[in-house]
C-alpha cells in the first residue's frame, strides 16, 4: 500500500478541518491518502478531470466533503464508477441539512454513500471497509480497531460505575 488508494476531496479550504479527520484515521489504519480541494461549481473541469482519471492513477475509493450545494460527491460519482463517499459539511444557514439532502439525493444510476454531517471520520472507516474487500490486512487493521473502542467503553463503564457507588 504505497501509492494513494484514497482521494479525499472538497469544495474548498474551509472544509479542511472536517476533512483532516478523515485523513488522521487514514493514517492511523496505514491507507495511502492524497487530498485535493476541487470545487464542483468553482472548478467543474478540475473535478471531472480529477474523477476520470482517479482510478488509472490507482485510487479506489473517493471520499468528498462539501457544504452547502454540495454537489462535490455526485458530480464525482457521475464522472467514475469508483465508489464515492459524501460528507456532508455542517456550514450556511441550514447548518449542514442542505448539504446532507444535495449529497444524499442522488439519481438512479449515479449512487453516493453519505455520512452523517461532518462524519469525516465514519467516511474513512467505510472506506477502509471497502479497501478490505481486497486488501486482508485491513480487516485485522478494522477488527483491531473496533476491539479496542469496545474495550475502551468497558473500561469508561466500569469507571463511572465505581464513581457513582463511591
Amino acid at each position: 500500500m504505497g501509492k494513494p488508494l484514497i482521494g479525499i476531496l472538497m469544495g474548498s479550504e474551509s472544509d479542511l478541518p472536517v476533512m483532516e479527520k478523515a485523513a488522521d484515521v487514514l493514517k492511523e489504519m496505514g491507507v495511502p491518502y492524497e487530498t485535493e480541494v476541487s470545487s464542483a461549481h468553482r472548478l467543474p473541469e478540475k473535478t471531472a478531470r480529477y474523477a476520470k482519471k482517479a482510478r488509472g492513477r490507482g485510487i479506489e475509493v473517493l471520499i468528498a466533503g462539501a457544504g452547502m450545494a454540495a454537489h462535490l460527491a455526485g458530480v464525482l460519482a457521475s464522472h467514475t464508477t469508483l465508489p464515492v463517499i459524501g460528507v456532508p459539511i455542517k456550514s450556511g444557514a441550514l447548518n449542514g441539512a442542505d448539504a446532507l439532502y444535495s449529497t444524499v439525493q442522488m439519481p438512479p444510476g449515479v449512487p453516493v454513500a453519505t455520512v452523517g454531517i461532518d462524519g469525516a471520520k465514519n467516511a474513512a472507516y467505510l472506506a477502509c471497509e471497502i479497501l478490505s474487500i481486497k486488501y486482508p490486512e485491513m480487516v485485522k487493521k478494522l477488527e483491531d480497531f473496533r476491539s479496542k473502542t469496545r474495550k475502551s467503553l468497558e473500561e469508561k463503564s466500569k469507571a463511572m460505575k465505581k464513581g457513582k457507588s463511591g
